[in-house]
């Protein structure tokens, strides 16, 4: 047996709804304590000196930098003549901000994260430009923290205003028509609430440029402490627009008429349901899934809010969920998802007329924009194999252009996308998309990656993925399951998977590990589960309830012990997705599954690559900390289980390349040892002369999917 970095266990219990409950690793959820630290550190030189070793390591490495060279691509935010965009080229560690003057101008810097901080862990989280596009506000943080502070720039001559607003997580934010000052939401300062609660308390405010952001008026704030509000304007300025999430699944929308000095009105309140709104050309329209499960769109007048004079535009489809809406002059982009693959639709105001714009195969929309009065739509659109692309069309002659794309030597000809069903243990049918390289032998005997997501109503559906070519051109198998919890197909697939429903998601991942062994793409020795996050939680409990069933699991940035995970961070926003183990119902659905509690002593574990981050600022690396130390103890198979703890770093987002190459070294050396994977360097070289089809393109939809 493997001898792991010395671990105190402690004999604490606590006495939860009558049921004691043994932790005898609770001293590790303190991460600034010198013992903490110390056993950290010896974790992290046991999981270094383990994949240093590997043969493989060093060729891993060298072929991701060159996969990670590909660059990232966003769609253009259009303000005013002006186009802001994303932009990362080869070996940058953070993608850069560019602006150009016309659609055909000369791109220039309007932020550059890589030049204010050479380590490259500091990160632009959001941008707004103005509507007339001469002003910018941004916001930048560092470490992964995503504890943003909002800068803004006049963007033609590149000067900084003096204005400063710490504390802008995630801004929401609406710029006046002329300039002068912007809505914005933003957290209190520390110690303008009890300790403990500066991540909540979210709240909407206005700054007039100049002024001292400490006088800026209170707008709104919301009743909980929980509850999230957004902010936009209506084009003219007249009308203030603030959504206010309650939970994942539930919106109330509010109105205000600023030139009427009005109180707020609310639209939408107390209802079981979503709402979003938008206002342009003087309609106000909302999409919302009350008694909708896939969403339907309504139209309204702001000066007649109410809902007995909404009028609906566009129906509820059946098979296609409404993801998203966009407003350009006279015409409605609408975004479906269908079979977990992406659609674009274009209507009229009254949303008739339409036509479909054709995409170019399964796969996803990463961005759909324009501007309200603008006759243009940009829209980016992803698939497994193939680099980011970015599409316009031109309102006024209905053609549809290539506006521009990332150059890569990869031919997607030579793997092949699936997508296929199967039964989940209840009998509920679940898609799943799976790629490889063409002509694979169903001989039982394929290195097979299985991943998923499975809450927040989240989608998993086909993006680009660099790290992911590494796995494909080696002769891997992905298999990406469409399990419930997420939002491929609607809020009632979001509902069957959440709360007392949680276990479905579970089952569903299990089982397309199961379908995918009887099938014969592989065995369970050839079999690896990844996930982060809320996939952490998922392939935690599969590791926990099937632990037959993998050789290999990788768990990053997870949620593991699910009966404290609400006395950490933010985590107080999730009890609507999972329950609350102060409540005795909700306390039985967690006990049942929380991994960290479900490990049985003497059971033969899988390898675990446990991931996480010391400036995580959503979960707590207490959860992959606690994790380890059960595992290591628990496990009677010589497999190793490993803790890397990133320092510098987040829950993902912002992460620089640096480090993404760093982690993804590790996490792919782990799979490819484990499962048996030969690298073969000359496997991943460009096949001759091939190159991307123009039509194809995709993006990263988050740090995760590099």
């Amino acid at each position: 047996m493997r001898k792991y970095p010395l671990t105190r266990s402690a004999n604490t219990t606590e006495v939860i709804h009558g049921e004691t409950i043994p932790d005898p690793y609770r001293w590790l959820e303190d991460g600034e304590s010198s013992e903490t630290r110390l056993w950290t550190e010896r974790q992290n030189e046991f999981t270094r000196a383990y994949l240093d070793a590997v043969p493989a390591r060093k060729r891993i490495r060298a072929r991701l930098e060159q996969l990670l060279g590909i660059g990232v691509l966003g769609v253009p935010t259009p303000a005013g003549g002006h186009y802001f965009y994303l932009r990362r080229d080869g070996n940058q560690n953070q993608p850069v901000l560019y602006w150009r003057r016309g659609r055909t101008g000369q791109d220039r810097t309007a932020v550059d994260p890589n030049a204010l901080n050479p380590a490259g862990t500091t990160a632009l989280d959001w941008f707004y430009p103005s509507e007339d596009g001469r002003l910018l506000a941004y916001g930048l943080s560092q470490d992964g923290s995503e504890q943003s502070v909002l800068h803004v720039l006049e963007v033609a001559n590149g000067r900084l205003l003096s204005d400063r607003i710490p504390r802008t997580r995630a801004a929401s934010l609406a710029w006046v028509p002329d300039g002068s000052g912007f809505y914005y939401t933003r957290y209190p300062a520390a110690g303008d609430v009890a300790r403990g609660e500066e991540h909540y308390h979210r709240a909407v405010y206005y700054h007039r440029l100049g002024s001292d952001p400490a006088d800026d008026p209170p707008i709104y704030q919301p009743r909980e402490k929980e509850f999230w509000p957004g902010v936009s304007l209506s084009p003219d300025g007249r009308w203030l627009l603030i959504s206010v999430a309650r939970t994942f699944d539930q919106t109330d929308l509010y109105l205000q008429d600023l030139a009427a000095a009005g109180p707020l009105v609310p639209i939408a309140e107390n209802l079981p349901a979503s709402f979003e709104g938008q206002i342009a050309h003087g309609r106000l329209f909302i999409r919302t899934n009350l008694d909708a499960p896939t969403y339907r769109l309504y139209e309204a007048a702001p000066e007649r809010p109410d809902r007995s004079f909404w009028r609906e535009i566009v129906s509820p489809r059946e098979n296609a969920v409404l993801e998203g809406l966009t407003i350009a002059d006279g015409k409605l982009a609408l975004s479906y998802l269908e079979r977990a693959s992406s659609r674009l639709l274009l209507t009229d105001f009254e949303g008739q007329s339409g036509r479909e714009i054709v995409l170019p195969t399964l796969g996803s929309l990463f961005g759909v924009t324009a501007e309200w009065k603008g006759e243009e739509i940009f829209y980016g659109f992803s698939s497994y194999t193939v680099p980011p692309a970015v599409y316009r069309i031109d309102l006024s002659t209905g053609t549809t252009e290539l506006w521009q794309q990332v150059q890569a030597d990869i031919d997607p000809g030579r793997l092949v996308v699936d997508q296929v069903n199967y039964p989940s243990r209840d009998g509920t049918p679940i898609s799943m998309f799976v790629a490889h390289r063409q002509g694979l032998n169903l001989g039982g005997n394929n290195p097979t990656y299985l991943t998923g997501y499975g809450g927040f109503n989240i989608s998993m559906t086909p993006a680009f993925s660099r790290s992911l070519l590494l796995w494909l051109e080696q002769g891997g198998v992905l298999a990406v399951p469409n399990i419930r919890g997420g939002g491929e197909y609607g809020e009632g697939w979001h509902q069957a998977g959440i709360l007392g429903n949680k276990q479905n998601s579970f089952d569903d991942f299990i089982g397309a590990a199961e379908w995918l062994i009887q099938q014969g793409y592989t065995r369970p020795e050839r079999l690896a589960a990844a996930g982060g996050s809320n996939g952490g939680l998922l392939v935690g409990a599969a590791l926990t309830q099937r632990p037959e069933l993998f050789r290999a699991v990788v768990i990053q940035v997870p949620l593991l012990d699910m009966l404290r995970y609400h006395r950490f961070l933010i985590a107080r926003l999730w009890i609507p997705e999972y329950g609350s183990p102060d409540d005795p119902e909700q306390f039985g659905w967690l006990r049942a599954y929380s991994p960290y509690h479900k490990v049985q002593p003497g059971w033969p574990y899988p390898a675990v690559l446990l991931a996480t981050a010391e400036s995580d600022t959503r979960v707590d690396p207490m959860h992959a900390r606690k994790m380890a130390a059960q595992l290591q103890a628990a496990t009677s198979a010589d497999r190793p289980i490993l803790l890397r703890l990133e320092a510098r770093a987040g829950h993902g987002a912002g992460k620089p390349l640096s480090k993404v190459v760093d982690e993804l070294t590790d996490s792919w050396t782990f799979v490819f040892s484990e499962l048996g994977v030969e690298f073969d360097a000359a496997g991943s070289a460009p096949s001759p002369g091939s190159s991307i089809r123009k039509e194809a393109a995709c993006a990263l939809n988050s740090e995760t999917r590099q």
